[in-house]
């Protein structure tokens, strides 16, 4: 293996988890106020595609099928990304090397002078 002329750093941020679901159904809803089901409309045809078989698109391509009425769409749309950033957590738990910050409580100063020590 080349070795690499740079270090990593690896920077991650953790919240409790009310809080990250909270942004998740806020994000939810701001991509449907700022017009994914418009935009999916128009991917609908290309549906078998293995980046439209993600969450947010699968759902809403179930409404647009009548599988689903539009409410219950957009609540799978929260569970499947709240399961989906679970895994993330669950993976992201191995990089004992990272430095993890608090979503809520970190300052810019503190991970802005871990950068500079790094370098």
């Amino acid at each position: 293996m080349k070795k690499r002329d740079f270090e990593c750093i690896t920077l991650g941020l953790t919240a409790e988890r009310e809080m990250i679901y909270q942004r998740i159904n806020a994000r939810v809803d701001a991509m449907l106020e700022h017009g994914l089901l418009n935009e999916a409309k128009h991917l609908h045809q290309y549906k078998e595609l293995p980046a439209l078989k993600t969450v947010g698109y699968k759902e809403i391509f179930d409404y647009l099928e009548g599988k689903y009425a539009f409410d219950f769409a957009v609540a799978e749309i929260k569970k499947n990304t709240r399961r989906f950033a679970k895994r993330q957590i669950t993976w992201n738990k191995k990089y004992m090397t990272a430095h993890w910050f608090d979503a809520q409580h970190f300052a810019t100063q503190e991970i802005i002078e871990l950068i500079e020590k790094s370098l």
